[in-house]
């Protein structure tokens, strides 16, 4: 029975803190009580803060946002790509050249080209930013203009660009000249690739005519001296097999010189052409030294069983057609260089032109008013915790006691 009224007496589920809720409903009461004594200060710095932001955000200059937006490439486009289509089984598969070297992000490569420092130096001094700014270095105009200038490509593959300044006139001029001097380092760009492509081929073309003349004075001499004029036709195929793996095997290696102009040996098309040169050069060398038996049924005579009066001849032939397709090739690319450098269509399109705009962008006086607001607010409750505390430490003689040496020695 004893046990029981123990039990009965030890408390059951009793809170291990029960003074914990209690304080912190204190505590919440007490803030609002300070609160609700001091609201009248409370709501006049607020009521302050707020037409303090208000004044403020009317009397800060308003700012224009022009905007323009233009089309980049979405891939190179070059005549010689389309002209190399044109030469089939001379340059057998040369036009997948143009191909294989599409630009991988345009908009992003432009943007890059828009942010340059040769572009913001030609639109400071075209736009006469550095008296505008006020800035002493060319350093400082370019990060002051940067401030103002933002360029932004979305899903639709557009460039906008978009310049904010307090006068409406100018931040239309400001994006304009953003375009113009885009459009004119493009063009720079695009014939100075161009023209390095024109010298590259016009350069191989006049060796290539050089050696073919050597090769036709050759040929003569030749007959003159062996009194050849034309092998059978087991001969003429032989000749007409090597010379064709030999044109194709220039081909491969004028195009290889000719996009190490411009690309980078991790190019995936160089590399392409670089093993297929190798696997022409192979089949040439086979060609030419084939010492095959004739199997019945043959009509081409292997190469290693052509009489040597006869083996001298045909290489002077062979020697004469590949100079003459060489030069073929070379006089096509030449043209469709000078076709490229000397086309006048524009590679960037505008789809809008910065106009004036007619209303502000800012500044956000709502914002600014509500930050006030919300600012004077916080201060003031703030201020009005520090001074309850101040008042609540007077009351304890110790804390007061401290209060007075510190107030002493401020004084000293």
């Amino acid at each position: 029975m004893e046990t029981e009224v123990e039990r009965a007496k030890q408390p059951t589920h009793a809170p291990q803190n029960p003074s914990t809720t209690s304080e912190e409903n204190v505590d919440i009461l007490a803030a609002f009580l300070i609160l609700a004594r001091r609201r009248r200060f409370i709501l006049a710095a607020t009521f302050g803060a707020t037409l303090l932001g208000a004044v403020i955000s009317f009397l800060l200059k308003p700012t224009f946002t022009a905007e323009a937006t233009i089309v980049p490439p979405q891939q190179a486009s070059s005549s010689v790509s389309s002209m190399l289509g044109q030469l089939g089984a001379l340059t057998g598969g040369a036009a997948s050249l143009g191909g294989g070297l599409g630009l991988k992000s345009p908009a992003d490569m432009y943007i890059g080209i828009l942010q340059s420092r040769t572009i913001a130096d030609s639109v400071i001094a075209t736009c006469h930013l550095k008296e505008v700014y006020k800035t002493r270095t060319l350093v400082d105009t370019r990060a002051a203009l940067k401030k103002h200038v933002e360029f932004t490509s979305g899903k639709d593959t557009l460039i906008h660009l978009t310049v904010k300044d307090r006068d409406p006139n100018r931040a239309s001029e400001i994006a304009n000249s953003y375009l113009d001097q885009l459009y004119s380092m493009n063009s720079d760009l695009v014939v100075s690739e161009a023209f390095q492509r024109r010298a590259f081929y016009e350069q191989r073309l006049t060796d290539e005519k050089a050696a073919l003349a050597d090769a036709e004075v050759s040929m003569r001499n030749m007959q003159k001296k062996t009194g050849l004029i034309q092998l059978s036709g087991q001969a003429a195929a032989i000749i007409g097999s090597i010379a064709q793996a030999r044109a194709q095997l220039a081909s491969r290696e004028v195009e290889l010189q000719s996009m190490r102009t411009f690309a980078t040996e991790e190019n995936p098309e160089t590399i392409r052409l670089q093993e297929e040169i190798a696997a022409l050069r192979s089949n040439l060398i086979n060609l030419e030294n084939n010492q095959r038996a004739l199997q019945p049924g043959d009509i081409q005579l292997p190469a290693g069983q052509v009489p040597d009066a006869a083996l001298q001849y045909e290489r002077q032939v062979r020697d004469l057609k590949y100079h003459e397709t060489l030069f073929e090739l070379l006089a096509r690319q030449a043209e469709a260089a000078r076709l490229d450098e000397a086309k006048s269509a524009p590679v960037i399109q505008v789809v809008d032109r910065a106009v004036p705009p007619d209303k502000k962008s800012g500044p956000p006086r709502t914002l600014i008013t509500i930050g006030c607001t919300f600012l004077g607010f916080l201060m003031a409750s703030l201020w009005s915790f520090a001074v309850a505390a101040f008042e609540r430490m007077k009351l304890v003689p110790e804390q007061a006691q401290k209060l007075e040496d510190l107030r002493s020695a401020f004084r000293l």
